[in-house]
């Protein structure tokens, strides 16, 4: 792949990048950093273009800060089929699930008069795939198909309607909250739905409880916000629709399958 040798030169020029090329990890191995300028294949014009225009746009506040998005030269925010933005020196730490998750709520109430854009209606990609199989919406994917799985059996035949306010989230908080020491939080890399909130921290927790060492204990502490028990159903059905495009090895019920008994009991009171 293209990506995999880094930003052809004339993207470089583009975005003023003039020092050497790092490639970073993450952003499934084609993000580069070249002194403050990081860049990375765009994905969906119509996604990246609408996801500049809010970011740059965001006023400054103390409770997280974003890697602003770069202008080309000419003066767009997509060049070459690649997008960047501004270094920010700083790492996730998924064991900090709460401060994720208050740099998640921040972010939410920035964002909260955002409209719903319009590309939701037609991106068709593995996680909108299995954003559909975890909130069953009106607009089913084209040659949606989903690979047979007990645990989703199991978490499909508990999911129950909610009515609950939606707006734009970020629907992967935990690896693209940055950290550095006691410095304000970095969100990067939105991953935009039109969903409760609560669903986005329902992700977070379900990410935790996988990959991180955390308990059911963690899923109890949000048990205050709404729909909870459903919220978290949603998340996990979402990660495990989306774990072969994620590029994990392994089958997914040899990681889930603790989470999703303990969100199947949590959900039925079973404790």
């Amino acid at each position: 792949m293209a990506e995999d040798l880094g930003p052809p030169e004339a993207v470089l020029r583009s975005f003023g990048a003039t020092e050497e090329l790092v490639r970073l990890a993450g952003g499934k191995g084609g993000t580069w950093r070249a002194g403050e300028v990081v860049m990375k294949p765009a994905e969906g014009d119509d996604e990246v273009r609408w996801r500049c225009e809010i970011l740059s746009a965001l006023p400054q506040t103390s409770d997280f800060r974003i890697a602003r998005p770069i202008r080309s030269k000419e003066g767009h925010w997509i060049s070459y089929g690649w997008e960047a933005t501004r270094f920010v020196p700083a790492q996730p730490d998924p064991q900090r699930v709460d401060d994720v998750i208050r740099a998640g709520e921040a972010f939410h109430a920035a964002v909260a008069n955002v409209p719903r854009p319009s590309f939701l209606d037609t991106r068709s990609d593995p996680w909108a795939n299995g954003e559909w199989l975890a909130w069953d919406g009106p607009h089913r994917p084209a040659g949606f198909a989903r690979r047979p799985s007990g645990l989703l059996d199991d978490l499909l035949a508990i999911r129950e309607d909610v009515d609950l306010p939606e707006q734009m989230v970020h629907g992967d908080l935990i690896g693209n909250v940055l950290f550095a020491g006691q410095a304000v939080p970095v969100v990067i890399d939105w991953a935009a739905y039109w969903r409760p909130p609560a669903w986005a921290y329902a992700v977070v927790v379900v990410d935790a409880m996988v990959w991180h060492g955390f308990d059911v204990m963690l899923a109890r502490r949000y048990e205050h916000l709404p729909a909870w028990g459903q919220m978290l159903v949603r998340a996990a059905v979402f990660r495990l629709a989306t774990w072969s495009a994620a590029g994990w090895s392994g089958e997914p019920e040899e990681a889930y399958r603790p989470v999703v008994r303990d969100v199947v009991n949590l959900v039925r009171g079973g404790g």
